[in-house]
């Protein structure tokens, strides 16, 4: 076999080696004296010492599960600009692009610190169902495993600390915690024992739900700590402890092996303190119920009973919502966790409808989808009543004069 280090012909013993040889020795010796003649000549700071290269030996590797907290502390957020508890709509999220293709991807962007919670006038709404999601389901809903605690305390004091700084006039934060100055509820955070735990706490102040992700010593990431009060289709019982891609293969999420996993590992490894980033991605869903989509069966079913075969086919439109997620990731710097928010919306698909664009744009999107991602959204269910449902809309909205090719979008707007 030839050695990829040596010229096939010197390895081979070629005889013209004989004779090639002294011709690159007698030029070897031309190009050093040229070289030494051109030392000679040059510049006197060419002859100075080169300042001494650090040590070439490497930092040891971060030990896997073992985090060394981070000096990075999260800036003070400015208030958020007019903020209402009756006023502030909720962001007009419309995550979806016109086809052909549809692309799986992570689809992350960067953000503020200042943005990492949104909060809107349907809060008293979502801080009601998380309630009584408490109430009814307790830990099946929202817990933390031991090793996972320190980081739901963690995230318990970042949101003490940011919750009345961007949004004043809804939070307060006192000596020992925070105060909800819509519901009257006060969190003391520094007494011990807490009174619950803390990752329910945390799904109590937001409108989102929480999930925590916390490295083993295998390297590998798993959910520990999580406040899924409103998730729609999945169950934290059924989640609880899987790995990052466990939780992604158990859900059938489409491509996720060919398209996303390397990708994700990576961005759960590389991920810094300073970093935040989010990405959306929508549904449909054909029923109303912001917490569980019953429609695909009982939430305490066994899990072979659940899927969208449950799901009626061709419900009317009028039970057709639009179902989309606003998520965050970040990394908490004492322990290294990686917190990932999840604020859903959910709005009738009449209602989106007659938003400009809006409905040529969904129905092009939902026809680029494949038939895995089909599959995964539950399309064969209600994909012909929606579509038909959009494209007389679309219709409507081009003979008053609207001109799609005019659209000008933001993704995820």
């Amino acid at each position: 076999m030839d050695s990829p280090l040596l010229p096939s012909w010197l390895i081979k013993g070629h005889t013209s080696s004989i004779f090639i040889l002294p011709i690159i020795f007698s030029v070897a010796l031309g190009v050093l004296y040229i070289l030494k003649a051109r030392l000679r000549t040059a510049p006197a700071i060419q002859n100075e010492k080169a300042p001494a290269r650090p040590h070439a030996s490497k930092a040891p590797a971060r030990i896997p599960g073992h985090w060394q907290p981070s000096s990075y502390r999260r800036p003070k957020p400015v208030p958020y600009p007019d903020w209402s508890l009756t006023e502030t709509k909720p962001l007009p999220y419309r995550a979806f692009r016109y086809g052909p293709k549809y692309n799986v991807t992570m689809g992350l962007r960067t953000l503020t610190m200042d943005d990492w919670i949104q909060l809107d006038n349907l809060y008293p709404k979502y801080h009601a169902d998380k309630a009584r999601r408490i109430r009814e389901r307790g830990s099946r809903s929202a817990r933390s495993a031991p090793e996972a605690y320190p980081a739901a305390v963690e995230l318990l004091e970042e949101l003490a600390d940011y919750l009345p700084a961007r949004y004043p006039s809804l939070f307060r934060r006192t000596e020992v915690g925070i105060d909800n100055l819509y519901s009257g509820e006060s969190f003391n955070i520094v007494q011990r024992p807490l009174p619950e735990d803390p990752i329910m706490t945390c799904g109590r102040l937001v409108q989102d739900d929480v999930i925590l992700m916390i490295e083993g010593t295998d390297g590998i990431y798993r959910l520990l700590s999580a406040a899924a009060l409103l998730p729609g289709f999945w169950r934290l019982d059924d989640k609880f402890g899987m790995t990052l891609s466990e939780l992604h293969t158990s859900g059938d999420v489409p491509q996720y092996k060919e398209k996303l996993e390397r990708g994700m590992m990576h961005f759960f490894t590389r991920l810094k303190c300073e970093d935040i980033y989010s990405r959306n991605n929508y549904f449909i869903q054909v029923d109303d119920d912001l917490a569980w989509s019953w429609s695909i069966g009982n939430e305490d079913d066994s899990g072979a009973k659940l899927g969208w075969g449950r799901a009626e086919k061709d419900r009317a439109i009028e039970h057709h919502h639009f179902r989309s997620e606003r998520q965050t990731l970040r990394r908490l710097p004492k322990t290294g966790a990686v917190v990932f928010t999840v604020r859903t919306y959910l709005h009738p698909i009449t209602e989106i409808a007659k938003e400009d664009y809006v409905p040529g744009r969904l129905a092009s999107a939902v026809r680029s989808w494949g038939d895995d991602v089909s599959r995964y959204k539950g399309k064969e269910r209600y994909g012909d009543v929606l579509l038909e449902y959009l494209d007389k809309e679309h219709e409507k909205q081009v003979a008053r004069g609207l001109k799609p090719e005019q659209e000008e979008t933001m993704y995820p707007w």
